[in-house]
């Protein structure tokens, strides 16, 4: 068979983006608040910098109010709380994000549970969680929100399609299997979620119309675990040491896109894939807090069940 389709992630949050940036308009123009969004930031992690960056960079081209607090990597639990607390009391602020992770002084459940679940728009917070358990709604988080919208513009078919999740974290694999089991359109798939102790994984693997990895490990998924025109998506990203490459490393996915790219029927890369929609939907929730907060109906669908 020929090389798979690339699914265009990068395009596509430029679609989502484009829209959120409308919905700020008619919130202006209706006498709305525009979106806020507040960021905390405790201590120096390269990459955890530089999204932060690109999340305050994304929120002004969408024409957003955002506030960026940057903290010492000694702050205290107790410290970081009350900032949060004071996001929470801000009626320009409709989300609330902590950047994870956390230094270990610091117990980041005690920091998501005292986020607003109404502000909680990266969707961690219990509330949401079990809303998104039970099809209530409310926030999901943004990575599997960016893999339903991105098979859903992409066209592809998920209803009663095997789809196998390799991962189980709260942020990635556990809503992402709730999402995709969902009823209605871009969901209905038949949901298999494999993880390390997961028996014969490749042979599970080989039979998804629909393989999703996201476990964090480069090159992880091989082709010979992909089923003949299956659709993979690759939510991992990982560095890699290359001293060729311009910063000393590259960035690669949880799949061996070379080789997998000649099997599939369509792939993301790494990066351009779902990395790009992460911050789109980001966006999307906090616009929808937003509207929440005036009164407005959601103007998408959440958790339906």
């Amino acid at each position: 068979m020929g090389q798979a389709r690339i699914l265009d992630g990068k395009a596509l949050a430029e679609q989502i983006r484009g829209e959120v940036a409308d919905g700020v308009r008619k919130l202006k123009e209706g006498g709305a608040r525009i979106p806020g969004l507040g960021v905390v930031l405790v201590g120096d992690n390269p990459a955890s910098r530089a999204y932060v960056t690109m999340k305050g960079k994304a929120c002004q081209a969408a024409g957003f109010h955002s506030v960026q607090m940057d903290l010492p990597e000694q702050t205290t639990q107790e410290e970081l709380l009350a900032k949060v607390r004071e996001l929470n009391a801000d009626e320009a602020i409709h989300g609330v994000l902590v950047q994870l992770p956390l230094p270990p002084q610091i117990d980041e459940m005690a920091v998501v549970r005292s986020i607003l679940p109404e502000k909680d728009v990266d969707g961690l917070h219990p509330v949401n969680a079990g809303n998104l358990v039970i099809g209530l709604p409310g926030f999901a988080p943004c990575t599997p929100l960016g893999v339903c919208e991105l098979l859903t513009r992409t066209g592809i078919e998920t209803k009663g399609c095997f789809t196998v999740i390799i991962g189980r974290s709260n942020l990635v694999g556990k809503p992402l299997a709730l999402l995709l089991s969902r009823k209605g359109k871009g969901a209905d798939a038949t949901v298999c979620m494999c993880h390390s102790r997961t028996q014969d994984l490749a042979d599970i693997a080989r039979r998804a119309d629909i393989l999703i990895a996201a476990m964090g490990r480069a090159h992880f998924v091989t082709a010979d675990m992909i089923k003949p025109g299956a659709t993979v998506i690759d939510v991992g990203i990982n560095r890699v040491e290359d001293p060729s490459a311009k910063r000393g490393y590259r960035l690669v996915g949880d799949v061996d896109y070379e080789a997998a790219v000649q099997v599939a029927g369509a792939i993301t890369p790494v990066p351009g894939g779902v990395g790009p929609l992460t911050i789109a939907m980001l966006l999307r929730n906090t616009l929808e807090s937003a509207r929440a907060a005036a009164g407005l109906p959601s103007a998408v669908t959440h958790n339906g069940g």
